[in-house]
């Protein structure tokens, strides 16, 4: 397939470039290629390039940013979505949009399926809503993939962020009360890949198995890393941050399972494969 691919040269961009490659022509694009704020720019450039399907890895994603820049937020997250599902729609392309768990409010006690209601407490969970509603909107053809608490290779991320501290720190303190799956972007794109094949369209959550809480999952980079750090837990409201997040994110995988596919190894089998690759 020919394969359109927004914010190539992101985290999880970087993954599914890897993935993809080895079997399928790709056009990777960036904001500075296709800026998909820009209507008009970005139905031409897809007319003009006829991908077989296009996968939207472009977003503002920096959480607290998107409470002070909300015209930022609404434009690329909600408008610039709008503006691929158009341009899809003109050629008859699926669309492969990636969510967030930012759009449930984080009050409830047990993992989010795919139709649960959705009530978005932050501006990036109410903007990456805006995008999600304009392709249910305008296509038929569309896998909206929500996924959580990302980590890869390239880019920013909690256990690089975790690691970096631990040189020139012998106590850390990370938040206890918020809890979700850390996914590894590997896995996603992977997973990505086995969706693209099929037309079993609509809403997905895609994660790695397993859950825990920010302080858990440090201690366990630590164990792994073999690294002698001091994680004292604290709550998410003495951790003060512009944007509220959603407390429990859990997101089961149930449309996923139901299609046939085999459930995403879990976190802790994930995360020492990070480790390893960036200890290499």
């Amino acid at each position: 397939m020919k394969i359109l691919i927004t914010g190539s040269n992101g985290m999880l961009g970087y993954d599914l470039k890897e993935v993809l490659r080895k079997n399928h022509e790709l056009i990777l694009t960036t904001s500075k290629t296709l800026d998909i704020t820009d209507k008009k720019h970005t139905i031409e450039f897809i007319l003009d390039k006829k991908p077989d399907i296009v996968i939207n890895a472009a977003a503002y994603t920096d959480v607290d940013g998107c409470e002070e820049n909300q015209d930022i937020a609404y434009a690329v997250n909600g408008e610039g979505v709008r503006n691929l599902a158009l341009a899809c729609n003109e050629i008859d392309c699926p669309l492969v949009h990636i969510s967030t768990d930012y759009i449930f409010n984080g009050k409830k006690d047990k993992p989010w399926v795919e139709d649960d209601g959705v009530g978005p407490i932050s501006i990036y969970g109410k903007s990456k809503l805006k995008g999600e509603e304009a392709i249910i909107e305008i296509l038929d053809k569309y896998f909206i993939v929500r996924t959580a608490w990302l980590y890869g290779i390239n880019g920013k991320n909690f256990p690089k962020t975790m690691l970096e501290l631990a040189k020139d720190h012998t106590e850390i303190t990370v938040v206890y009360d918020e809890v979700g799956t850390p996914t590894y972007t590997l896995d996603l794109a992977n997973g990505i890949s086995k969706l693209i094949e099929t037309d079993f369209y609509g809403i997905y959550h895609l994660t790695n198995s397993g859950s825990c809480s920010w302080c858990e999952f440090a201690r366990y980079i630590f164990e792994v890393a073999n690294i002698n750090v001091k994680v004292i837990p604290v709550t998410a409201s003495e951790f003060a941050r512009p944007a509220p997040r959603p407390s429990y994110s859990v997101l089961e995988n149930k449309n996923w399972i139901n299609n046939g596919f085999n459930p995403f190894r879990g976190y802790k089998e994930a995360i020492k494969e990070y480790i390893k690759r960036i200890y290499e």
